[in-house]
This record gives structure tokens, sequence and C-alpha cells, in this order.
């Protein structure tokens, strides 16, 4: 443990500034303070709790509301219960009330396993390791470097909520991937999604994975099953994928796009469109 001293006798004291780590803190962090939130000057654990709490006051819907991390001024240390203004040790007691510390963003964790770093682009914390992430000044956040040059870029994609649970994505605490598209949401509803098969982004309606080998078994599918003869007829299409217009035989199990192959498509009114 870090700030650890040995004794004449050999054995390991934990040093004051590390006392009582990882003892303290919600479900959502391990640290040994609590903030006085400056919007409603009431205590809670961490701004998560605070959101949580005042987001459920279904009775009086008027005062639901959300901390602003960077107005917190006041701290309460959890092992002497002094309160004070931010610092990373305790004015009282010494303790350190996070093993990790952002001035910033009045943050505090012990569990620094996260690898956490502020980004100054993004104005917050992030977890993950600095090294592991580049940020996109187009997107507005923060992505994996595996996406460095591998992206489609929609402007502030990431400053928007979730197109399936609706909360707000830049700060969120839960995973996010970014889709073909360019799109966001979470890990675990694009997750959701797929096991569902809804292939489509919830927001432009392009399809969110490599569907060849699945366009590729429609084919065969209509190829084997002819339509009746009353339904042999060209129809007009909007192709999702792609954004052009083509016209292509009816068919009940797709409408094939003439330009990249896509079943992604939707029938569009015509009136040239007439039975054969």
């Amino acid at each position: 443990m870090s700030g650890d001293v040995v004794d004449g006798n050999g054995a390991v004291e934990t040093s004051r500034e590390d006392f009582g780590k990882m003892l303290y803190g919600c479900e959502h962090y391990r640290r040994r303070c609590k903030l006085r939130a400056p919007c409603c000057n009431q205590v809670f654990p961490c701004r998560h709790c605070h959101n949580d709490a005042t987001g459920s006051l279904r009775r009086n819907p008027e005062q639901r509301h959300e901390i602003n991390r960077h107005d917190v001024k006041l701290v309460i240390c959890a092992v002497c219960n002094t309160e004070q203004q931010v610092a990373q040790l305790c004015s009282n007691c010494g303790i350190k009330f996070g093993e990790y510390f952002c001035s910033i963003c009045k943050f505090y964790d012990d569990d620094t396993s996260k690898q956490q770093f502020h980004c100054h682009d993004c104005g917050i914390c992030r977890v993950g390791g600095r090294e592991n992430f580049f940020h996109c000044p187009k997107c507005g956040s923060c992505y994996s470097m595996d996406l460095r040059d591998n992206h489609s870029c929609v402007e502030n994609s990431m400053k928007n909520h979730c197109p399936i649970c609706y909360e707000f994505l830049f700060d969120s605490v839960k995973g996010t991937t970014i889709m073909k598209c360019g799109h966001t949401m979470h890990m675990d509803c694009f997750s959701a999604m797929i096991s569902q098969n809804q292939y489509r982004c919830p927001i432009c309606s392009k399809s969110v994975q490599n569907m060849s080998t699945y366009w590729e078994r429609l084919d065969e599918e209509v190829e084997a099953t002819a339509m009746p003869e009353p339904y042999r007829y060209k129809v007009s299409i909007l192709c999702n994928d792609c954004n052009n217009t083509s016209k292509t035989n009816f068919h009940i199990f797709g409408l094939k796009c003439a330009h990249c192959n896509s079943y992604n498509t939707r029938r569009i009114p015509s009136e040239e469109e007439d039975p054969q």
C-alpha cells in the first residue's frame, strides 16, 4: 500500500494518509469524504447518489436537479466528520479523501485500478488509462485508441442521450460504443438491441454492423420463392445504407437496393408504379 511504513520489528504500519482506504464510500466510489451539494446544500456520498435521490422526487418534480461537479466547494471527512474546503487531505485528521483526486472535477476515488485520468478537452475525468484513449474534437469525446482514424465522426455525437435508455452519454458511468454510422449508445443497450434482431441505428436507420452474410441469405430466399403473378412489379425504394433511390422487384421478404445490395430499404411512393 502506498505510504506504508515499517516499524522496528519489521511490521507494516499504515500511514496516516492511508487510514481507512477502501473502507468508506458508496455503491459508485470508494472514498473517504462526502460532498455538500452546492445546488441544495445537502450532503451526499457522491454526485451520482445526489442525482439518483433528486431524480426520484415524484411528489415534488420541480425539485429534481443534478449536481454540477465543478461547483462543489465543501467536503466532509468520513473519518473525523470535519467539513472543509475541497482538497485531497483532511485539514483536521490528515487522511486522504481519495487516492485519486482531481481538483477540477472535485472527484475522489480510492480505487485507482480504474486508471482514472482527467481529459482537459472533455473537461471531466475518465477511466481506463490516458494512454488507451484519444480525444476526437469533432465527436467531442474520448474514444478507445483502436477507433483513431477508424470511425465515422458525427458532430458532438457523445453529447446526446442514448437512443435506447435516453441517459446522457457524455458523462455516463456505463460503457459506450460507436456504431458504423458514427452515432453512439451504451454497450449494454447495443447488445440488447442486437439480441432482438434489430440491426438499424435508432437515429439514422443505417445498418450498425456488417450485414453482407444476411443479405446473401435473403438473396437465396427471394430467388427460391417466386411471387404470385399479381405481385410481380417494380417499386421505388430509398436505401437507408447508401441513401440512393432505385427501383426493384417487389418481394415480401425484402426490397433490395440496386446500388449497394442492401435490404435495409424502405418503399417510397411513385406515380410510375404499375404492376407489370
